[in-house]
């Protein structure tokens, strides 16, 4: 049943995107200037998580490159690559820059420097979930590099722009910001109608599948591929010609577990020590929770941080939080 199993993986970028012209349009008029020579405005772009935002940046890169000349891309997932140290040597890798570099010996502000030195032509760099960035002065050195242009992916404004100074709010302020918002069905639908298409055997789900596959994922377009998958590899094992309707009913809680997994396995170490402190407490109110949380590490981040890794938690689906500042609780959220 399965053709080609890449096509049902969320990081597949596809050749032709459904449901997201405007996006792609807004992306690429900012990014022509690079294209010309000239310093690029920094693009953001912010929503849920399964809105596209990832594969939008990447497809647009993508075609810019085959459509204009060959300029260099780096895509960096700043959830692994928090620190200021990675998230420099994975651009620099990006340009081949980074054989001599060795990860405890090497300076901080080489690597900086390195990459000013090294980046002559148009450089486009995606930084991805960048609200996980320790250190985010590193955006105001990166904005200062010509011939770099940075894109730049988060679920909400406040988590990247409301903590940082005034020197670098004052260059990003102007950055381009372009909103991803839910999908609807039908747009669901026809993300999903390709998939099938490019990536099952014929008549391997009907359009009434396809509709009750994007009706389950809400809006969510991970979900919806994971859900297809699912009930793809589930009729594949069983020998079936078709993905029956129950099939897809049974997909839908292994794909939010499945999904939930890959979420902890990429928790930092503090987030992780959050995440495990609510698995042990029904609830737990924010105090409780900080000072559980210092008791456990070594070096604690401050309550603010702390507030910040618990929205990420929340935006994930991982907790929930009940109340306003001093009657709020967290409690972990279970996989209906």
């Amino acid at each position: 049943m399965i053709l080609d199993a890449r096509v049902l993986q969320p990081e597949f970028i596809p050749q032709e995107v459904k449901h997201r012209s405007a996006e792609v349009g807004h992306l690429s008029d900012t990014l022509r200037p690079v294209m010309e020579g000239n310093h690029a405005e920094t693009s953001f772009l912010y929503g849920p998580s399964g809105t596209g935002k990832t594969c939008i940046a990447q497809y647009t890169v993508e075609r810019l490159r085959e459509n204009t000349f060959d300029f260099t891309h780096q895509y960096v997932n700043c959830w692994e690559d928090y620190t200021r140290f990675k998230t420099l040597y994975r651009i620099l890798d990006g340009i081949s820059s980074t054989v001599d570099i060795h990860r405890k010996s090497t300076p901080k502000d080489e690597l900086l420097e390195r990459l000013r030195r090294n980046v002559d032509d148009p450089y486009i760099v995606i930084l991805d979930e960048v609200d996980q960035l320790e250190d985010k002065s590193l955006l105001y050195d990166l904005y200062r590099i010509p011939n770099l242009a940075m894109i730049l992916i988060a679920n909400r404004e406040e988590d990247v722009f409301a903590h940082l100074d005034d020197r670098l709010n004052s260059h990003l302020s102007s950055s381009v910001r372009i909103r991803f918002g839910r999908y609807n069905l039908t747009g669901l639908t026809a993300i999903l109608e390709d998939r099938v298409r490019w990536g099952l055997v014929d008549d391997a789900l009907d359009q009434e599948g396809m509709e009750l596959i994007a009706d389950k994922a809400a809006g969510d377009a991970r979900k919806a591929i994971g859900i297809l998958r699912n009930a793809a590899q589930t009729a594949n094992y069983n020998n079936l010609d078709a993905i029956p309707h129950s099939v897809i009913e049974d997909s839908v809680s292994e794909t939010k577990s499945e999904i939930q997994q890959k979420t902890i396995d990429k928790l930092t170490d503090d987030q992780r020590v959050l995440y495990e402190i609510l698995t042990e407490d029904e609830e737990i109110d924010p105090a409780t929770l900080y000072d559980q949380y210092t008791d456990r590490v070594d070096d604690a981040k401050s309550k603010r941080m702390v507030r910040n890794y618990l929205a990420k938690l929340e935006h994930y689906n991982l907790i929930v939080s009940e109340g306003q500042t001093k009657g709020r609780i967290y409690r972990l959220k279970r996989v209906c």
